[in-house]
């Protein structure tokens, strides 16, 4: 019988070391305490898009501005696109292994690819049209890319190509979901599009808030209802990410009720095929970017915008300010404890600690 009672000491121990990821977050990732800003540059600016290439960060921004930063070794490169003096906003941007993309807001839609030196610039799409307004743009692959935006009929506008950026097709609206009346996008991120391997989302706001869906690079779409808030012009799903094929998350809010903070976030884990709501009433109101922690098993999520800079270490369940900064648009994660953000007049880097 003592022999027994040790047996299950020890099993009854093991058991209760055991940790599912998909519940419990592990010791390792009880989650960030603070986070620690450093300045990379200050300007009249306002940058909406950023990647993350390698050490550099990449941005796009208004007046035609665009331009990397050597987050290593604080080496600036500063871009400048006209066209016919436009005042060009780029609200999206891209990359293949040797190109960025930048592409124009308004009408006309002006795509332009820029080789990574930034010794050319060549336009490779321009759409003219009075509804023309295009919010995100990724790219599968070194070969495949998509951008959508508004309507300008009776469906999301959606931009494929296949050959690296040099052609780009509109997708004819009898191959897309139809848009409902006052369905829109918002540039607010360049985080309308998620895209996880084949698979793909891009997140509605305005009268309807909702996911479209492929499994298949772009080739056919479905579409998914979604509980954040929705009804007015200016609410709906402002930023979204997916952390695997199964973990999502999109935030958003009422653009004109910034301190709201019910009815802007909900979680995903099947895939986007239903959304739930979380965090009613706690946390942050509108945020224009949400991104998940690399390496947090989709534990970890982290957002910028008008409420300051949010942190969750729970899958969005509880949320606790990191910072009050409500100048920052957009962020993008170089690692599992360093990002990069950017917003109104400035880019910082964020080292976030334990």
């Amino acid at each position: 019988m003592k022999n027994q009672i040790i047996v299950f000491f020890i099993l009854l121990l093991f058991s209760g070391c055991k940790i599912d990821s998909q519940t419990a977050i592990p010791q390792k990732e009880l989650g960030f305490l603070g986070v620690k800003i450093d300045t990379l540059f200050v300007d009249d600016i306002s940058i909406r898009a950023i990647l993350i290439d390698a050490n550099k960060v990449w941005y796009a921004a208004n007046n035609g501005r665009f331009g990397a930063v050597d987050v290593t070794t604080n080496k600036q490169f500063n871009g400048y696109v006209t066209q016919d003096a436009l005042a060009l906003e780029f609200r999206s941007i891209a990359q293949t292994k040797d190109h960025i993309f930048l592409l124009n807001v308004g009408s006309p839609a002006l795509l332009y690819r820029v080789s990574k030196d930034g010794s050319n610039i060549k336009k490779m799409y321009q759409e003219n049209h009075e509804k023309v307004f295009y919010d995100s743009m990724q790219f599968w692959n070194n070969q495949e890319g998509i951008a959508m935006g508004d309507p300008t009929a009776d469906c999301l506008s959606v931009l494929i190509t296949r050959d690296g950026g040099t052609t780009w097709q509109k997708v004819p609206c009898e191959n897309l979901p139809k848009v409902q009346t006052g369905e829109a996008a918002f540039a607010a991120s360049n985080s309308n599009i998620a895209i996880v391997g084949e698979a793909t989302w891009l997140f509605s706001g305005g009268k309807k808030a909702r996911v479209f869906f492929s499994s298949d690079k772009g080739l056919t779409w479905n579409v998914v209802e979604t509980p954040i808030v929705q009804g007015e012009a200016m609410t709906g799903i402002f930023t979204g990410t997916f952390y695997d094929e199964q973990n999502g998350f999109i935030a958003g809010g009422n653009y004109e009720k910034l301190n709201q903070n019910f009815g802007n976030k909900a979680i995903t884990k099947n895939g986007g095929k239903s959304w739930k709501l979380i965090a009613e009433k706690m946390g942050f109101g509108y945020a224009s970017c949400v991104q998940y922690v690399p390496n947090s098993t989709a534990n970890q999520l982290v957002t910028v915008g008008a409420s300051g800079l949010y942190y969750s270490s729970d899958r969005g369940k509880n949320w606790k300010m990191l910072h009050n900064d409500t100048t920052l648009h957009t962020i993008r994660f170089m690692n599992d404890s360093m990002a990069i953000a950017a917003g109104k007049n400035k880019m910082v880097k964020l080292t976030f600690t334990k």
